[in-house]
């Protein structure tokens, strides 16, 4: 009895072993298979000419190429990024890459690049949005305008802009990206709170957070806005409404203070 016992738990461990080796072989197999076949379809996708992207004629731009959302943004630059991929399989060009050479466009602030098989790209460019002007100056001694948006980004005037935004002051080439967010973000707010009285300011000096200043034109006249760091809209009104006697009585008036509530203060008068 004991040697039967031994000879089906010998039996038993032979099949186990033979199941298991079946399975090894044939998922062996179905790996194999898998790789070859792999490697046909990939074979085919790179050397199929319907895949190739196009390679551009002279002066005209890939027909495999469909872009959209440039208006300021190089869209030579734009093309450039895709040089590589001309005359090869769509099926090799590695999106991700580029994507991140579009955001190192100039004005480029988001990319999205899809595969349309059998060989188009479709681009879509999310632009920057300016909300103010800039001045740099250079080496010379010369001042040059630029755009900043408001993520603190530095964007260089495009050839059709037409951009009505004012001047800030204050925000540097030479500060960190944070640095120049921060103080956007309150000329932002403070253009945002105006609201239809913004147009009436040329310049916002934001190098104190707490004392925000504008500059006013009226009348061929211009005056400088100690607005604080609140009530910004309230502030402009009352200068507003106040502009004519303030004219006749304080017309060397530079600098008004309007943190105060109740009052209207000279701080700096022009001399003639």
């Amino acid at each position: 009895m004991a040697r039967k016992e031994r000879d089906g738990v010998e039996a038993q461990s032979r099949w186990r072993w033979l199941r298991h080796s079946v399975r090894v072989l044939a998922g062996g197999c179905a790996i194999a298979g898998g790789l070859y076949a792999f490697q046909r379809v990939e074979r085919f996708l790179l050397r199929d000419q319907r895949f190739t992207v196009t390679v551009p004629d002279y002066g005209l731009e890939s027909p495999s190429l469909s872009i959209d959302g440039v208006r300021y943004a190089s869209r030579t630059q734009v093309l450039k990024a895709f040089a590589p991929d001309f005359g090869r399989s769509i099926y090799q060009v590695p999106l991700s890459e580029r994507r991140a050479a579009l955001t190192r466009v100039d004005w480029v602030r988001e990319a999205a690049v899809a595969r349309v098989w059998p060989n188009r790209l479709i681009i879509h460019v999310q632009e920057r949005d300016p909300v103010a002007f800039l001045q740099i100056p250079d080496s010379n001694g010369l001042t040059r305008f630029a755009l900043i948006d408001g993520d603190g980004v530095i964007l260089q005037p495009p050839k059709n802009g037409g951009f009505k935004l004012p001047v800030a002051l204050g925000i540097r080439p030479e500060q960190t990206i944070p640095q120049r967010r921060e103080r956007v973000h309150h000329l932002v707010r403070l253009i945002h709170e105006l609201g239809p009285l913004s147009e009436k300011v040329s310049e916002v000096d934001v190098s104190d957070p707490d004392n925000l200043k504008v500059m006013s034109r009226a009348n061929d006249r211009a005056v400088v806005l100690m607005l604080g760091d609140h009530n910004f809209a309230q502030r402009m009104q009352t200068y507003l409404n106040h502009f004519p006697q303030i004219q006749q009585r304080l017309p060397n008036a530079a600098t008004l203070d309007l943190r105060l509530e109740d009052r209207i203060t000279v701080v700096e008068g022009k001399t003639e």
